[in-house]
């Protein structure tokens, strides 16, 4: 149910996404949290309790696949949601067997989305 779980974490080096996301997450009841910087949101997942974390393939610093393995050792239960700007099956398919538990190409639509978001974290109302 919207608003009753940690903040949902987006990690993501484009503005207008992190800025887009948060105010679709917002609009929908649920808390969102924005990164920049993947180093700066492992630190944050180190500290505080993750329950969905939305990342980015292609960020400058490392890959989110790397994000996504590094928060598998400080926050397994962390359910991730990949996201990329370039579809490419093999992406995909290590996202995949990385634990992700989905996978979507920018741009997506809103309700796809916001569907994604309320599946992984049990609110399929």
């Amino acid at each position: 149910m919207p608003g009753t779980v940690n903040p949902i974490c987006i990690l993501d080096d484009d503005f207008s996404v992190l800025n887009s996301l948060r105010e679709l997450l917002d609009s929908d009841g649920w808390e969102a949290r924005t990164f920049d910087n993947p180093e700066l949101f492992l630190a944050y997942a180190r500290e505080h309790p993750v329950k969905l974390a939305v990342l980015d393939v292609w960020l400058p610093q490392m890959t989110g696949i790397e994000v996504q393995e590094r928060l598998r050792e400080v926050s397994p239960e962390t359910i991730v949601v990949v996201i990329t700007g370039r579809e490419e099956s093999a992406i995909r398919v290590a996202a995949m067997e990385a634990g992700a538990y989905g996978f979507l190409a920018k741009p997506f639509d809103d309700d796809v989305f916001l569907g994604l978001v309320r599946s992984a974290l049990g609110d399929v109302s």
